[in-house]
């Protein structure tokens, strides 16, 4: 059923938490059953709390009803920024990362603040934009020694002066959109050099609590989602973002059960450095960067455009 398929895992670790406890279970697993990863870290102060501001936003009280927030992310994790300071997920957690990294999975920044970051890239100024990403570039140097080869922007936000800082400061490729097959984002200077790999399917917390979708069906839905052709370019690899926090914890069971499917049907499961590999074989397509809505998740995302659309805006 998916003999030959190419399906690169995205791990995206955005709360100290999801750092110390959910990345090293996902290391495991993925371990355990032989299959490729790459861990995108959220390197600087975590601040879940101050998500809870996005109440007012469309969808976001559904979402939040949908998927158990406070189950899966914890009391604690949800007052940093709040009630309680947030900790410096770099400096308390960078033993954990580097053990990753050690055990031989590829890493890549996600952003130094995530909420910051989430919440305020869409309106931000080339300054802002510049800051927030020399941060997470320096912090990241500070953990493991060397400079992130990849960006996988968090909650998918992204403007036209991070897609441009991102050739300019040479990202081998980035993750920071949802889509189709990879492309090269059309920027004001021209083409960029640093390729976007997107996500291709539904997460599991935009699936729960849909369509009677539960935790004991969802693996089963995403795959099902994978297997259908129409839902993918013919013989293009696809591209599964997690969280550390959801199926790093309680959803690591319905995970595992997904990795299971997918090697039973003949899939090859990879890191984003191996899917990078494969579509730059050939010659990208060009697109715009624009926002846009994905089912299940609240606001917009930064979306792969159609041939010929214009370029998200500054």
């Amino acid at each position: 059923m998916l003999d030959g398929a190419c399906i690169g895992l995205k791990v995206d670790v955005d709360t100290l938490r999801g750092t110390r406890e959910g990345v090293p279970r996902l290391a495991a697993l993925c371990k355990q059953h032989g299959v490729g990863a790459t861990f995108y870290f959220s390197v600087g102060p975590d601040h879940t709390g101050r998500a809870l501001k996005r109440v007012f936003r469309k969808g976001f009280a559904q979402k939040v009803a949908r998927t158990s927030v406070l189950k899966h992310y914890g009391l604690k994790t949800l007052m940093y920024g709040v009630l309680l300071p947030g900790p410096d997920i770099g400096r308390e957690a960078g033993e954990q990362m580097r053990r990753v990294r050690d055990a031989g999975f590829e890493v890549g920044l996600h952003t130094y603040d995530h909420v910051r970051w989430q919440d305020g890239v869409a309106r931000a100024d080339a300054r802002w934009t510049r800051t927030e990403m020399e941060r997470g570039i320096a912090a990241f140097e500070r953990i493991f020694g060397t400079p992130p080869a990849s960006h996988a922007a968090a909650g998918w936000q992204i403007n036209a002066h991070a897609l441009e800082f991102e050739k300019q400061h040479g990202f081998k490729y980035a993750s920071d959109t949802r889509g189709g097959g990879a492309f090269l984002p059309r920027l004001e200077s021209g083409p960029s050099s640093c390729p976007q790999i997107p996500t291709t399917l539904p997460t599991f917390d935009e699936l729960l609590g849909r369509d009677g979708i539960d935790e004991s069906n969802i693996a089963q839905a995403v795959f099902g989602l994978s297997a259908d052709a129409s839902m993918r370019p013919q013989s293009a690899p696809q591209v599964f973002t997690l969280h550390a926090e959801l199926e790093g914890m309680l959803l690591r069971d319905s995970f595992e059960s997904l990795i299971k499917q997918w090697r039973a049907a003949g899939a090859s499961i990879v890191d984003m450095a191996a899917v990078h590999a494969k579509v730059t074989q050939q010659a990208l397509p060009t697109r715009g960067v624009v926002l846009g809505e994905i089912s299940g998740r609240s606001g917009s995302l930064a979306v792969q455009a159609p041939e010929g659309a214009a370029r998200v805006s500054r």
